[in-house]
């Protein structure tokens, strides 16, 4: 493992960095309360019946995970252009995070129809990485045959979660090819672009262009064989992965950011089509898309919603798809920060985004709908990408994590770009823990210390004459372990749970 020195930062920095405004919304009463809620929501009670031997021995509680989600996504898996580069990448999974979100993007997963890339070739390898001038033109990157992705991520037992299998995004999700089948009557008239970067096509929205003040019952009527196509490929692409994937991947995001949709009414039960706003895409995609993956994956892996519309529709969403009979087990919530400004605004204390009060109000909101909930992306950009910028950074992470870390409802964080200049196009450059070239950042310093010290618990306690230990920490996973009578070190594997 990488030894990492801290930079030192004065006080003095962190002061200029940050103006009184913005300490006032993060006070000590605030702090306080975040610290109570750690205590009694993260944290338990344990006893354990110890071997005869450890009876009246005093025991070392050795924390080895946590049951928490810390977890970031993976699509730069040996693309970072040298070993050495590749090798920090990939030793931050098992170490920082202990989940990582595998991409499963259905664009760049099968570039040529039927055949998706789950295989390695040679240009997922990380020589053909190492030798790409321009690694951000080439339509895979930050997409990684998946393969050897999952089998990297089980070989260091870490959780998988796959991202995703049902989004109607044109830009990032659906294929060209299977754009291409829209008949060209209405393909002309939707403004589709194609990416000087990797040649795909990057409009997000095509409906209001191509079909205008149609109804989701006339675009049927007008694309029969398109309805029939992307209803069955989307099906066959839900099966297809569960098969190959379904008992090594723990969690999918099954449908993404689809509550848009769900709020102006375009999911219609019964329907073959819905009238996106993305474009065409299978009638209620979002039941219909949670009910094939409920009938194909085994019933322990977790499907969850994901969205950034973290707002009425996104809950009446998901109780209506409850009350309809999906099993929805997460609740996805996206958080990024991308603009520069908003940061540094923040800091300034001109801006209450992502504030104690606003961030209790939206997860109060989505956490009515009784579910666990995942903040399943989240971005906080360093503005200007300077000493203050990093230091802005790291604190604004810093706090976020602490309080979304203690609310009741979240079982996860993910960060979303690891390295700098390394997120799709127009998420911003210095947004990542690491730079370019994998030197850490003040904020991987700042999640670390929470993460691997303050949040890992570690202490001696003694057993009594009946060999049972006693302990509160961090829910997870521990190592008991006492010098027996031969002088010999024996140890007790639990759950804190």
């Amino acid at each position: 493992m990488t030894e990492y020195r801290k930079p030192e930062v004065s006080q003095s920095e962190i002061d200029a960095a940050f103006s009184d405004a913005y300490r006032a919304l993060w006070n000590d009463d605030v702090q306080r309360k975040i610290d109570a809620d750690i205590e009694r929501n993260r944290k338990a009670d344990g006893e354990f019946q110890l071997p005869a031997s450890a009876a009246g021995r005093e025991i070392k509680v050795e924390q080895l995970s946590h049951d928490f989600v810390f977890g970031a996504h993976i699509f730069n898996f040996n693309q970072l252009g040298s070993d050495e580069r590749n090798r920090r990448y990939k030793e931050l999974y098992g170490t920082l995070f202990n989940s990582a979100t595998i991409a499963f993007y259905w664009k760049q997963l099968e570039l040529e129809e039927g055949h998706p890339r789950f295989r390695a070739e040679y240009r997922d390898s990380a020589d053909f990485w190492n030798n790409c001038p321009e690694p951000n033109r080439q339509p895979h990157w930050r997409r990684p045959a998946t393969d050897p992705v999952v089998e990297f991520c089980r070989s260091k037992g870490i959780r998988l979660h796959g991202h995703t299998l049902v989004w109607g995004n044109n830009r990032w999700q659906i294929p060209d090819w299977l754009i291409s089948r829209i008949p060209f009557d209405y393909l002309k008239n939707a403004d589709l672009e194609r990416n000087s970067r990797d040649n795909t096509l990057i409009s997000d929205v095509m409906t209001a262009a191509a079909f205008r003040d149609m109804s989701a019952g006339e675009m049927e009527k007008a694309l029969p064989e398109y309805t029939t196509l992307i209803n069955t490929l989307t099906a066959k692409r839900i099966v297809e992965i569960a098969m190959r994937y379904g008992d090594k991947i723990d969690s999918w995001d099954v449908v993404n950011e689809s509550a848009g949709d769900f709020g102006k009414g375009n999911m219609v039960p019964g329907s073959k089509l819905c009238k996106s706003w993305y474009g065409p895409m299978p009638g209620d995609y979002t039941y219909r898309g949670f009910k094939i993956a409920e009938g194909v994956f085994p019933p322990e892996a977790k499907l969850n919603i994901n969205d950034y519309n973290l707002n009425e529709d996104y809950l009446n969403q998901v109780r209506d798809l409850r009350r309809r009979g999906c099993k929805i087990d997460i609740m996805g919530a996206q958080m990024h920060l991308f603009d520069p400004q908003i940061c540094r605004d923040i800091a300034d204390g001109k801006s209450l985004r992502q504030s104690p009060e606003e961030v209790r109000r939206t997860m109060e909101l989505i956490g009515r709908a009784g579910l666990p909930i995942h903040l399943s992306e989240i971005t906080i950009t360093a503005p200007g990408g300077d000493r203050r910028g990093e230091i802005i950074q790291a604190g604004i992470a810093r706090n976020l994590y602490r309080l979304w870390f203690s609310l009741a409802p979240m079982m996860g964080i993910t960060w979303w770009n690891v390295v700098d200049g390394c997120g799709a196009p127009g998420e911003p450059a210095v947004s990542g823990l690491f730079t370019r070239d994998m030197e850490p950042k003040l904020s991987y310093f700042a999640l670390d210390g929470l993460i691997n010290r303050e949040w890992r618990t570690g202490l001696v306690c003694r057993a009594d004459k009946s060999a049972v230990a006693g302990f509160r920490g961090f829910r997870g996973r521990y190592r008991l372990s006492w010098t027996a009578a031969d002088g010999g070190t024996e140890s007790f594997n639990c759950h804190l749970s």
